[in-house]
């Protein structure tokens, strides 16, 4: 929960206004559930005998209605009825697993900082990045701290094969 908050805080202080304009120009769609594909925060990535290996921290995502009755469930004592922007993260179970990220993986990004200047960070919905790039960004953090996002991985035969940033309002 630490890390969501300080992804939105960092997020909301330095790109409030450019949120909020492209947020309006395109339309969200939430990441299809799937037995493949699992809500993470992704804790390391790094490269070893040539291949690139990222570590993930699996949580549960939810939002929409789903958020709110998760979070009336989790949250009896809040005051309030609905989930805060509304999605809910639970992650009860810590347990950090390792994948080969395969070296043609699909990886779509929401926001990065791509200019190095992170003052002109942008939505740029479902933008795709090369697996060397979005190392490069994840372990650089560079403005924007990619450990922060929570994302949906793609896994078939132990491997990732694509990677979606989830977009936080």
């Amino acid at each position: 929960m630490r890390k969501l908050i300080i992804g939105i805080s960092i997020i909301f202080l330095s790109l409030t206004q450019i949120i909020y304009v492209n947020a309006a120009e395109a339309e969200y769609n939430p990441v299809p559930k799937s037995q493949d594909t699992h809500p993470a925060y992704i804790q390391k990535i790094f490269s070893e005998n040539g291949k690139i290996f990222i570590t993930a921290d699996y949580i549960q995502w939810f939002e929409g209605e789903e958020a709110n009755k998760v979070f009336r469930d989790y949250e009896k004592d809040s005051g309030i009825s609905e989930a805060p922007d509304g999605y809910y993260i639970v992650n009860q179970n810590k347990k950090l697993r390792t994948f080969e990220l395969a070296n043609d993986a699909v990886i779509l990004m929401q926001i990065y900082n791509r200019t190095g200047k992170v003052e002109e960070a942008d939505i740029v919905w479902n933008e795709r990045i090369h697996v060397k790039k979005y190392k490069y960004h994840f372990i650089n953090n560079d403005g924007i701290n990619l450990e922060d996002f929570p994302y949906h991985l793609t896994i078939k035969n132990n491997k990732i094969i694509k990677i979606v940033q989830q977009y936080i309002p």
